[in-house]
């Protein structure tokens, strides 16, 4: 039965710890991500398994020939919107496409992902030593947590912290991240060139 003080857990552990196939995609994500490097693979089961009830409720609800009413017409709308403010999918989706988000969309959503997605920081680890040093908040409130989901809705709120020396622009920490931003542009401005250049001489070729 269980101790009743205390919760069962909710990640679950794969059922095979020796599937290399597994194995490897689990390091390419953790690299690709920034986890943790010791104890980096928990935070992806944490994820697949959170993955996993979305997707057994939504087959649920899918196999339910009177969701379209009643109760469980209600638990689908709480389903998608709950989703939806998750920003893991996009309004008015529709209950099958629950079963298209994957773990990696679960990991685009952590308060790290987005960190360096919005250009605070250079590179996911420094994304996740800023959150745990206490310089990044959503709003006021000061985030120290790297795999908190953020909502749709606080993405825009997502700053340095009011007392973090990297909230001046003027940092030399943000000088070189605006230097970085400008020579990641260029390169993919000079590789879109390229392959411009490069079809329109297949093109020509073609012609001659």
């Amino acid at each position: 039965m269980g101790e009743p003080k205390f919760s069962r857990p909710r990640t679950q552990t794969p059922t095979h710890p020796w599937k290399q196939a597994r194995i490897d995609e689990e390091h390419d994500l953790k690299e690709r991500y920034g986890l943790k490097k010791i104890g980096g693979m928990r935070e992806i089961w944490k994820e697949k398994s959170a993955l996993r009830r979305h997707r057994n409720q939504a087959m649920k609800l899918i196999g339910r020939v009177d969701s379209s009413e009643g109760h469980y017409a209600k638990e689908r709308e709480q389903l998608l919107e709950s989703l939806s403010r998750k920003g893991l999918l996009q309004t008015g989706a529709d209950i099958g496409d629950v079963l298209e988000i994957n773990v990696e969309h679960m990991l685009s959503r952590r308060l790290q992902s987005l960190v360096y997605y919005k250009g605070l920081a250079p590179s996911m680890r420094a994304a996740r030593n800023l959150i745990v040093h206490g310089h990044i908040c959503i709003g006021e409130q000061r985030m120290t947590v790297p795999g908190y989901h953020v909502l749709k809705e606080e993405e825009d709120s997502l700053q340095y912290s009011s007392n973090s020396p990297f909230g001046d622009p003027e940092h030399p920490f943000r000088k070189d991240l605006e230097t970085m931003r400008y020579q990641d542009e260029d390169e993919d401005g000079a590789e879109a060139d390229e392959s411009a250049d490069g079809s329109e001489s297949s093109t020509d070729k073609e012609e001659k």
